[in-house]
């Protein structure tokens, strides 16, 4: 695969979340030391024009550039974002979708969830040789504790998997985009939570681990370093997957919390408030209503 000359990132995001936007990419501005130019896709849900031009004001425009892409606009119109029982953004599905609104002239990009900060130069991870691999990921280490499934898919022999497949997490990816296109991958991944959708528990995830079994490039743990957890080395990334560090209840690690704190210091959110309880449920429910019209539409 031939390197473009840009770096291309791609993010999901609604207006809740942007705070911890705004540390990551302040993160990956301040670690960077190449020259070329980085181009974020921000698939944006209901951002408001004032987080929009604090992300901006935040960041130094000679070197992020940043893209933004309206989610109804991210996803065909003959497919959808998979229904899910989770408390999750619905808006993170549309990562199945990134062959669609990311321009052709790109033949690779890199995927990140908005809860993590990057602790190395980001040219490291851009520049990994993926070959004819699909995509680029770490093993999730949450779901090596079950030692009669395959991660996360309880109905892997069915599907004709041996239970020690690797099972990867998609909070970053590296993503062969010319190789997705050929092949539909976002077809294929559809079609396959619909098919198995009672074990779908997160389902792109879970779609993405079965069609892209076997044809990816395992990257270091220390690329997606769970903030509750210890590292024998220091982590690459770190990803909040828990109670975020933008929370008054967040519970992981507190020195990864001074990191989150160190960056988002950088940006137009220096001093940010915690966000108490009531508003951290209130948004949970939020997401859930707004997954009612894909329930609905299932049936």
């Amino acid at each position: 695969m031939e390197n473009q000359s840009t770096i291309a990132i791609i993010v999901a995001c609604d207006d809740h979340y942007l705070v911890l936007l705004g540390a990551l990419l302040k993160s990956i501005e301040y670690h960077y030391k190449g020259t070329q130019l980085i181009e974020v896709f921000v698939v944006e849900d209901k951002i408001s024009k004032k987080s929009k031009q604090m992300l901006s004001a935040s960041l130094d425009a000679s070197r992020i550039r940043l893209i933004w892409i309206p989610l109804d606009e991210a996803i065909p119109d003959h497919l959808h974002i998979p229904f899910d029982r989770s408390s999750y953004p619905k808006n993170i599905h549309t990562r199945i979708f990134i062959p669609y609104f990311i321009p052709e002239k790109y033949e690779k990009i890199i995927y990140l969830d908005v809860d993590m900060i990057v602790e190395t130069d980001i040219a490291a991870l851009w520049n990994l040789d993926l070959g004819n691999n699909l995509v680029a990921a770490v093993i999730d280490p949450r779901l090596l504790v079950f030692s009669n499934a395959w991660g996360g898919i309880l109905n892997y022999k069915e599907l004709g998997f041996p239970a020690d497949t690797k099972y990867f997490n998609t909070g970053i990816l590296v993503v062969n985009i010319k190789q997705w296109r050929e092949e539909n991958i976002p077809e294929k991944v559809v079609q396959c939570i619909k098919d198995n959708e009672k074990y779908a528990n997160y389902p792109d995830q879970y779609g993405l681990n079965i069609v892209l079994a076997n044809r990816w490039v395992e990257l270091s743990p220390l690329w997606n370093a769970f903030a509750s957890d210890e590292y024998p080395e220091p982590p690459l990334l770190i990803h909040f997957i828990g109670r975020k560090p933008i929370y008054e209840s967040y519970d992981s690690l507190p020195k990864y919390k001074e990191r989150f704190d160190f960056y988002l210091n950088q940006t137009a959110w220096k001093g940010f408030k915690p966000v108490g309880e009531a508003k951290r449920y209130f948004k949970k429910i939020m997401n859930i209503i707004e997954k009612i019209p894909d329930f609905l539409r299932k049936k």
